[in-house]
């Protein structure tokens, strides 16, 4: 990817204390941020986004503070999209996107993951040890950025802190907007027949909260209309290479039809790698 470039800071020792520069496109720029004052400006976007924008529903505490609010926020490592010439002329540090991290060493020393309330998350991780699981979430960008230099400077910085992180497996639930089950048969139908994780990657939907997605015969199936109804994000997911878990969940806050990405690294094909990561050539996250 010619237009992306990293930074000289962006080490394994920048991470988690005074943040770390992960990547520049144009006047965009990806770090992961420990600052207060960006975490909660990040918390205000994606309360733009899920609340206003998507309809979502905020808990008491989110409305009165207008930030999306949870008790994971304290233990994640927050990625952030900062628009340099807005930078320059508002002097300050505009916040345009954000994803939230959340790795498997952190998880298990505090609450565990985010995503385990929807899908059985601890059977996936113990079937696969000792390889290390990093949990992507809450990602959301304001409309005037949603194009393809901002989500590609998003995965190339989700790249490189894989490989500072020694990161070998990429999951978290994908949404499609809306808890009308029927309107997504079609896109969930297609998801189960083409994509469904095998054995080692399976991961369910808790039981009580299950949806089957198996809802129209493979041959009934349209593919471009299928693709055509999932969000772009899943259809990114579905690009890089990855697993769908059994069943779909329906979230009732964020008015959201949830389901399950697994996305093993060494399974990222090589062309969106050196994409992603021109140097990648040159180093690699561990097996």
């Amino acid at each position: 990817m010619k237009n992306i470039t990293t930074t000289p800071d962006a080490t394994i020792g920048s991470i988690g204390q005074i943040g770390g520069r992960l990547g520049r496109a144009g006047s965009l720029e990806a770090r992961v941020t420990t600052s207060e004052e960006d975490i909660q400006e990040a918390q205000r976007i994606r309360y733009k986004v899920f609340y206003e924008e998507l309809s979502a529903t905020p808990t008491p505490v989110a409305r009165r503070a207008r930030r999306d609010v949870d008790a994971f926020d304290p233990i994640c490592d927050h990625l952030v999209i900062l628009d340099r010439d807005r930078l320059t002329r508002q002097k300050r540090r505009p916040i345009v996107g954000t994803y939230r991290l959340l790795r498997q060493e952190v998880a298990e020393a505090h609450q565990g993951f985010y995503s385990a309330s929807e899908f059985e998350i601890s059977d996936l991780v113990q079937r696969n040890r000792p390889l290390q699981f990093l949990e992507l979430g809450r990602s959301c960008v304001l409309p005037g950025y949603r194009r393809k230099r901002t989500l590609e400077l998003l995965w190339h910085a989700i790249w490189r802190y894989c490989l500072m992180h020694r990161i070998d497996v990429l999951f978290g639930c994908a949404s499609l907007p809306g808890t009308d089950v029927d309107r997504f048969a079609v896109p969930l139908s297609f998801l189960h027949h083409t994509a469904s994780a095998p054995p080692q990657w399976y991961v369910r939907a808790v039981p009580s909260r299950r949806i089957e997605m198996n809802r129209i015969e493979p041959g009934k199936i349209d593919r471009r209309s299928a693709l055509r109804l999932l969000p772009p994000l899943v259809r990114g997911y579905l690009n890089l290479g990855a697993y769908f878990g059994d069943g779909a969940v329906a979230d009732e806050q964020f008015k959201t039809i949830d389901v399950m990405t697994v996305l093993p690294v060494s399974r990222i094909r090589k062309g969106y790698i050196t994409y992603f990561d021109p140097d990648a050539g040159r180093q690699k996250a561990q097996p």
